[in-house]
């Protein structure tokens, strides 16, 4: 058996958040296009006594150690499948913000059932894994199969999208969290009595993706959640309008935020609009990425 196993997983973008009425279940039919990036949490997996969570990095003080934690619920989820115990030590170096629209903690989580699965050499087919991910949560099967996607139902049947070239990001952190389910209680709230179409897919957008355009790509961009997003948190708004000032050729709350996302022409366009972000003091960190990038990769050790 291998000493420990470490996986690198990206953030996601969604480039359009398109969502539907509130289900009987409670969740809501999504139209949601991921767009993996290069910001990453590494999880190392080590056989222990017991299940334990240890996190370091930016905003590790905000991450559950608990069996809440989606990463302690992966082994869990695995190991029973395979009627084992779950005794690993997990330890996340978190990259991605979290609470930030950018599904970090969806990342830590298939980032450890494939760190498990190569640590126990359980064999799962990718359909299984991605079964287990459907099971953690709606973003936990992008973070797994990374690029660009569609994905559907609330977010976990995934289709894979073509992208013909590389998109650059400026991301900005907020300087408190926004809870998803409290968004998604907000956009409920905004849209009573009035009639909520079933999410589509954006035809455009996805051929921007294919193109490799970003000016396609920023007429096209949207996020039904982000009404809901700035009603909760106003402040937002001087964000948004400050990276737009500075050249952003598209500016959207990533997810359901807090964090803002701004797409760029280039790399140089980017570094121009995380300067101006960072001057403007409607943020508390910015960053830059860039992709599609693969999803979570088992790290050579």
């Amino acid at each position: 058996m291998n000493a420990s196993v470490t996986v690198r997983v990206p953030a996601k973008v969604n480039v359009q958040l398109a969502v539907g009425p509130a289900r009987p279940d409670g969740f809501h039919d999504l139209a949601n296009v991921f767009l993996a990036v290069g910001l990453y949490d590494e999880v190392t997996v080590t056989p222990a006594d017991g299940l334990r969570v240890t996190c370091e990095g930016p905003d590790a003080g905000q991450v559950p150690l608990d069996r809440t934690n989606l990463a302690a619920r992966a082994a869990e989820a695995l190991a029973g499948r395979y009627g084992r115990s779950p005794d690993v030590h997990v330890h996340i170096a978190k990259d991605i913000p979290v609470a930030g629209g950018m599904a970090g903690g969806s990342a830590d989580g298939a980032g450890a059932l494939l760190a498990c699965d190569a640590l126990w050499g359980t064999g799962a087919s990718r359909d299984e894994l991605l079964e287990i991910c459907a099971e953690l949560g709606s973003d936990v099967p992008f973070s797994l199969v990374g690029g660009a996607a569609l994905g559907t139902g609330r977010g976990e049947r995934l289709t894979a999208l073509e992208t013909g070239g590389t998109f650059h990001w400026v991301f900005a952190m907020a300087d408190r969290g926004l809870s998803t389910p409290a968004v998604f209680r907000e956009f409920d709230r905004l849209g009573e009595g009035t009639d909520i179409p079933g999410p589509v897919a954006s035809r455009p957008l996805i051929d921007a993706l294919a193109k490799g355009d970003p000016d396609a790509l920023a007429a096209a961009v949207s996020n039904d959640l982000q009404p809901a997003a700035l009603s909760l948190f106003p402040e937002l708004a001087a964000t948004l309008a400050a990276g737009r000032a500075a050249g952003a050729l598209a500016a959207l709350v990533s997810g359901s935020g807090p964090t803002t996302a701004f797409l760029a022409r280039d790399a140089a366009a980017a570094a121009a609009v995380a300067g101006a972000l960072r001057a403007s003091g409607t943020c508390r960190t910015v960053r830059t990425a860039s992709g599609p990038v693969p999803g979570a990769t088992v790290l050579d050790r």
